[in-house]
């Protein structure tokens, strides 16, 4: 990906959230950034960390979680590439969860002051930047009724169907296979089962003809049958902005 590049994907989705002038997206295009490659499993934010610097995910794949104190930890939230994955820290300074790198990954790091000077004199920008934080906290609210209502399988295809729905929003994806990076261990952590459990959930969703899941890869057999069983409704992922 070539410097001008960068950033292009985020003046597309920021012009989904507002109403961007052509000097809107040329501040954004001329924002200042670091770039850098992380490794699977390695950290791009770590709680209680000083927030001097936001992560534009460019490829790869990240998950935002919390820890407790017995080593058991809870996954809150997976974000893809065009996205940023602590947006939030731009003005609470201090971060309250970590971010970890599902796979090799790659992000942009632009300073927390240049994206606050930004959004101070670009109200169009500012304004896509609350719908992007805004957004966040809708998937936030949805997880917690998946995690805390829905029965294993349900959760499971929920997951799935959020997941698949985002892959679709991502360039070149238009098809019903996508890279999928999760084991099964991080889909138990983001669906607060066991690891057995969700085992025996994916092997159902798989002998129904659902889904297929192998090598990295996701491929959807049924997307009909996939959403009735997770009470999936795309509405609380407000795509049309």
């Amino acid at each position: 990906m070539f410097e001008s590049e960068v950033f292009a994907l985020l003046v597309q989705r920021w012009g989904k959230r507002s109403k961007l002038t052509a000097d809107d997206c040329s501040a954004i295009l001329a924002l200042p950034f670091t770039r850098e490659v992380y490794t699977k499993d390695a950290y791009l934010v770590r709680e209680g960390q000083e927030a001097r610097e936001c992560a534009l995910l460019l490829r790869g794949f990240a998950f935002r979680q919390k820890l407790l104190r017995d080593g058991s930890r809870q996954i809150i939230s997976i974000h893809v590439p065009t996205e940023f994955v602590d947006l939030q820290n731009s003005l609470l300074r201090t971060a309250d969860h970590n971010v970890q790198s599902l796979n090799r990954s790659e992000a942009a790091l632009i300073p927390r002051a240049a994206l606050m000077e930004l959004a101070a004199a670009r109200p169009n920008v500012a304004m896509a930047m609350w719908i992007d934080t805004l957004i966040d906290a809708s998937i936030f609210r949805e997880w917690v009724v998946n995690v805390g209502r829905r029965d294993a399988r349900a959760r499971i295809a929920h997951l799935l169907c959020e997941l698949v729905c985002r892959f679709r929003e991502l360039p070149g994806e238009d098809g019903d296979t996508y890279e999928f990076p999760l084991t099964q261990e991080q889909i138990a952590d983001a669906t607060g089962l066991t690891a057995v459990h969700t085992n025996r959930t994916l092997q159902s969703l798989r002998k129904e003809g659902l889904i297929q899941l192998s090598s990295g890869s996701l491929t959807i057999l049924d997307w009909d049958r996939l959403r009735e069983v997770g009470e999936f409704d795309e509405l609380y992922l407000h795509h049309t902005g």
